[in-house]
């Protein structure tokens, strides 16, 4: 990757998507400050939906906004696949959700939550997910999948103050 920022425009081939997206988004030390892909439709609505969250989509959020810019039917491409795709847009937040330098610790927490999926509360302790849920608006029984990823980074701040 080069060692100053650059942005990406890409037309990814669909089943290589999502290694193509960890290789440039999954280390926040790298310098990208922008892709727009087009990408398959079902992967740029999984990676960008609020509900339910993804590993991924959490992970990726710590450091870029995500967004579904546009539907791009499948006609318009010669010769047409099967499925339609999207351009997704990924863009380097001004000041990352996680201090990239706490990148591998937030990974490793969202893993072992996403793994199980078993209640936040039973993950971390009580009394952290109850107290963090009523200040940011979640339900205190609630799953990963539950937390977008802003959610996700202000628990994973309140885990790491204790």
């Amino acid at each position: 990757m080069p060692d100053e920022p650059f942005a990406v425009v890409a037309n990814l081939p669909f089943a290589a998507g999502t290694a193509i997206l960890r290789r440039l988004l999954g280390d926040p030390t790298v310098r990208l400050s922008q892709v727009d892909a087009i990408v398959e439709w079902g992967l740029a609505a999984k990676r960008t939906a609020v509900w339910p969250s993804t590993l991924l989509g959490c992970t990726w959020g710590a450091w870029y906004e995500l967004s579904l810019i546009r539907r791009v039917p499948r006609v318009r491409f010669a010769p047409p696949p099967s499925v339609d795709a999207a351009v997704l847009r990924a863009t380097r937040r001004p000041e990352p959700l996680v201090p990239v330098r706490e990148a591998a610790a937030y990974e490793s927490l969202l893993r072992r939550a996403f793994a199980g999926q078993a209640r936040l509360d039973r993950i971390l302790p009580r009394r952290l997910v109850h107290r963090a849920a009523n200040e940011l608006g979640f339900d205190p029984h609630a799953r990963a999948r539950d937390l977008d990823a802003r959610q996700w980074a202000r628990l994973y701040a309140a885990a790491e103050r204790r």
